[in-house]
This record gives C-alpha cells, sequence and structure tokens, in this order.
C-alpha cells in the first residue's frame, strides 16, 4: 500500500508545481495603483513605494516621481523617468512616487495600421472592441508617428502648489516622425478622482531619450495592443500630507480635465 501512496503525494506535488509555474508566467490581470489622482491634484507630492516595489506589481504602468519629478512609464519591466526638458533616463530602484498604476500587460486583442490614424480613431477602436466604459483597458501604441505632443511638469519644492498652479509652468514638446511607445489606461468615469477618468497615456521614444505626458498623437504605422482589466487594488499612504489633504475638493473633474488634457 505504500508505493500507491509516494506515487499519488508524486502526482499531486508536480501538480502544485506545474500550477505554481503557471501562475508565475501568467500573473493575475490586476491593476495595482499607489495613492489616488486626487491626492496629486491637492498637492500631495511625496510617497513611500520605490521603483522596485513597483516592479513586483506589474511590468506595465505609468505615473509620476517624487516633488512630481517628472513624468514615470514603465514597460517590459524597466521603468524610465521622462524629464521636464523632454529628456529620458532609466529610473533608479529607490527611486520614489507619490502615485502610479502598474499591471502586467496581458492583451488579448491586437490591431496593425498602414495608415494614419489619429489618436481618437484610434480609442474608437478601442471603444468599440470593449463595448463597455464600465471596465479598465491598457493599451500599448508602437509604431512611427507623424507627431505626439506631450507635456512634463517641472520639479516642485515645498511648500507644494496644488496642480493646477504647478502645470501654468509646465513646458511641452513635439516629437516628429519619431518611433516609439504609447502606453496607457482608459479608466471608467465612476473612477474620476481615484484615477484619471478616461484615457491615460505617456509616450517613450524607441531609443529612450525622450517622452512625457501625451497631449496628442497621430501614428503613421504600427500596431496598437489593447485589452479589459476587472481588478483594482489601491494601496492608500499613511503620511501626515495625505491623511490631512482635502480628497473631495469641489473643482475636482474640472482640475482632472484641466490637468490632463
Amino acid at each position: 500500500m505504500a508505493e500507491p501512496m509516494v506515487s499519488h503525494c508524486s502526482c499531486a506535488q508536480e501538480v502544485v508545481e506545474s500550477a505554481i509555474a503557471y501562475q508565475s508566467q501568467h500573473p493575475e490581470c490586476i491593476i495595482y495603483q499607489t495613492s489616488l489622482m486626487s491626492a496629486l491634484i491637492g498637492g500631495v507630492y511625496e510617497g513611500q513605494v520605490t521603483m522596485a516595489e513597483l516592479l513586483k506589481h506589474g511590468d506595465f504602468g505609468l505615473g509620476t516621481f517624487n516633488n512630481l519629478d517628472g513624468e514615470l512609464v514603465a514597460l517590459n519591466s524597466k521603468v524610465y523617468q521622462l524629464r521636464s526638458d523632454g529628456s529620458a533616463r532609466s529610473a533608479q530602484p529607490q527611486q520614489k512616487t507619490p502615485f502610479a498604476v502598474m499591471t502586467f500587460f496581458q492583451p488579448t486583442e491586437k490591431r496593425q495600421f498602414e495608415h494614419k490614424m489619429s489618436r481618437e480613431l484610434l480609442h474608437k477602436v478601442i471603444n468599440d472592441v470593449a463595448a463597455t466604459d464600465n471596465l479598465f483597458c491598457t493599451l500599448r501604441i508602437d509604431g512611427k508617428f507623424s507627431h505626439v505632443e506631450t507635456r512634463t511638469v517641472p520639479r516642485q519644492q515645498r511648500p507644494y502648489k496644488p496642480m493646477l498652479e504647478a502645470i501654468a509652468e509646465q513646458p511641452t514638446f513635439e516629437f516628429e516622425h519619431q518611433s516609439g511607445v504609447i502606453i496607457g489606461f482608459r479608466s471608467p468615469n465612476y473612477t474620476q478622482g481615484i484615477n484619471v477618468a478616461g484615457y491615460h497615456e505617456h509616450f517613450i521614444t524607441d531609443d529612450r531619450s525622450g517622452g512625457g505626458h501625451v497631449l496628442d498623437y497621430q501614428l503613421e504605422n504600427g500596431i496598437l495592443t489593447f485589452g479589459t482589466v476587472a481588478k483594482l487594488v489601491i494601496d492608500l499612504p499613511q503620511e501626515p500630507d495625505f491623511l490631512t489633504a482635502n480628497l473631495s475638493p469641489q473643482n475636482l473633474n474640472s482640475a482632472i480635465c484641466a490637468v490632463e488634457s
């Protein structure tokens, strides 16, 4: 009787090991977020989550850095800092963020375009396929762009201004006929203030030398990959700046629209 039990245990162990191996290669599709967009709008520009910690929650994402020091873009498990002079550099593992959104990118849809597509038309493709505004979408566009218009807020110092005042000094940049990657999220309308309702996208060039928060773009040719996500995990800060911030001001919707557009 001992032999069959050994054989059974061995089979069970193999099943468990196979399941663990599969899970490690196919992590559950969850959006992880640290802090809230309303906190960022209100001037909460310092957090405790490092780049190394962010990468435990995803290989793809966007956000910003402490002191609002540039835009953050993560793709292929690497994090880049898009700076206020339009340049880009690799982020250091110990750098921290006051707001970021990450996921393990698992697209279910792919579309290839050999003709020019505006930002509006690309979003329409996603909206038509997703068929609901009530789930999150992740998207990535790899290709050559006729133009990409970006902005990056310059580094802030205490006492921090609300973000509407901080963006008054933001420089904008035009990338013409550049190959690169746009990554982004489409969040449901009901998440306004928690996240950015609608589309939020960042751009980085293929040579990783420049980029920023996307204001507009036109694709010359390239590939769009995207998929919906139905789970959101939010990690709320416990620092005094966050705990004392007004996270539901009357002008929240208009402030986010002004900051993001």
